[in-house]
């Protein structure tokens, strides 16, 4: 069924979340490079959430975020020549090497924590803090189940 309203077409609806996203995301990418991190990228975030703190696999990784290992090979690759990851042998099996967040990619984790939650309290200055509260509210009942997943990249990709 169509909206009723030709001014609200429906398909403004995920141009509009996407566009808040890519809005949150492009001011916390300004403010990371700002303070020290001008080498993350959106991406970067959801590898080293996926790394965790134990440290994975490049072969979990990519399973982790829906990439291929090669994929997943390539961006760690990156990660480490910019100094957010390190590869080191795993203490169990000396066969095995894992990838694991160093101090500097744990540090851009810490300042990205901490910038959402400026942006978020410009946004409720902005909305009102009544308005994003509700906001959230509302897409926590419409998001699915397990609405944080790592898997965004491969998501998009296809």
């Amino acid at each position: 069924m169509a909206t009723s309203d030709p001014a609200r077409p429906g398909f403004q609806l995920p141009l509009l979340l996407l566009a808040g996203f890519r809005t949150l995301i492009d001011d916390l990418h300004a403010e990371l490079a700002r303070q020290g991190h001008p080498e993350l990228r959106p991406l970067h975030g959801f590898v080293l959430q996926a790394v965790g703190v134990h440290g994975t696999t490049a072969t979990e990784l990519g399973q982790r975020l829906g990439i291929s290992k090669q994929a997943a090979g390539k961006t760690v690759d990156r990660l480490v020549a910019v100094g957010y990851l390190e590869r080191v042998y795993d203490p169990s099996d000396a066969r095995r090497r894992l990838v694991r967040v160093t101090e500097h990619g744990a540090d851009g984790l810490r300042r990205s924590a901490e910038t959402f939650d400026r942006l978020r309290e410009q946004w409720a200055e902005a909305l009102g803090e009544e308005r994003v509260a509700a906001l959230e509210d509302d897409l926590r009942t419409m998001a699915s189940a397990n609405w944080f997943r790592l898997d965004v990249p491969g998501w998009f990709g296809g």
